[in-house]
């Protein structure tokens, strides 16, 4: 059974570990959304810095709102490290394979991607529940 605390799902009666988990998990949730609402921020940001236009600047500080709000929900529960952390990790992935797949960009040199493939593997390092 799981009760509502402060905004967090907790399960009743389970030992410390669990709800530890489970607090995580819903961290990474949130963390998951945190990224993709800065990627929205981020490309609405670069689309009013090439070209102008209030309506992507709109988008983008909307986008940076909704980042706020995210890491708000993030930090619930979890540590400033852990949620850095793991935001730093899944927001780069996220954002360069979205930019790499949608914005067409590339990286110069071959080593970047590696560099990203590195990062991705440092989430696992953090051992954080993915399921």
């Amino acid at each position: 059974m799981f009760h509502n605390k402060g905004g967090v799902i907790q399960p009743s009666g389970c030992a410390f570990g669990e709800r530890s988990s489970l607090i995580i998990y819903m961290s990474l949730y949130s963390i998951g959304l945190l990224s993709i609402t800065e990627v929205f921020g981020d490309f609405a940001l670069k689309k009013y810095a090439n070209e102008g236009g209030l309506s992507y600047l709109a988008y983008g500080l909307l986008g940076y709102v909704g980042v706020v709000y995210f890491l708000v929900q993030s930090l619930r529960g979890s540590s400033v490290l852990m949620v850095n952390a793991a935001w730093d990790g899944i927001s780069a992935f996220i954002e360069s394979l979205l930019a790499f797949i949608v914005l067409g960009e590339r990286f110069s040199d071959p080593n970047q991607y590696i560099g990203i493939g590195l990062i991705v593997a440092g989430l696992f390092f953090l051992k954080i529940p993915l399921n």
